[in-house]
């Protein structure tokens, strides 16, 4: 018998995250969360001199390029790659139910 975690996390679209929470939350330096930014893989709400704040669908985003990393090795440039693509197949797939919705009506 094995045994198998399953880590799954609850977002509220509302949450406001600052970027120490970001990096706690994600468990990773502030350095690589700002190198994030950086790439383009996610934005910053706002941000004034020294402080940077983020929805809840930057931590999804941070999660999703950490597991990335750790689980194939990708580097930045190619987990940004990956979730453009994943959001593209979203997208298409979204698309696809609308119009077999049209068609069956």
């Amino acid at each position: 018998m094995t045994t198998q975690i399953i880590e799954a996390v609850v977002f509220d679209e509302q949450l406001t995250l600052s970027l120490v929470e970001l990096s706690k939350a994600c468990n990773v330096h502030a350095e690589w969360v700002l190198e994030l930014v950086d790439e383009g893989i996610i934005d910053p709400l706002k941000k004034d001199n020294i402080h940077y704040y983020f929805s809840a669908s930057c931590l999804k985003q941070a999660m999703a390029v950490k597991n990335l990393q750790r689980d194939l090795g990708i580097n930045l440039a190619g987990a940004a790659l990956v979730l453009d693509l994943k959001k593209e197949i979203d997208d298409l797939q979204t698309q696809i139910q609308i119009l077999n919705c049209e068609q069956n009506r």
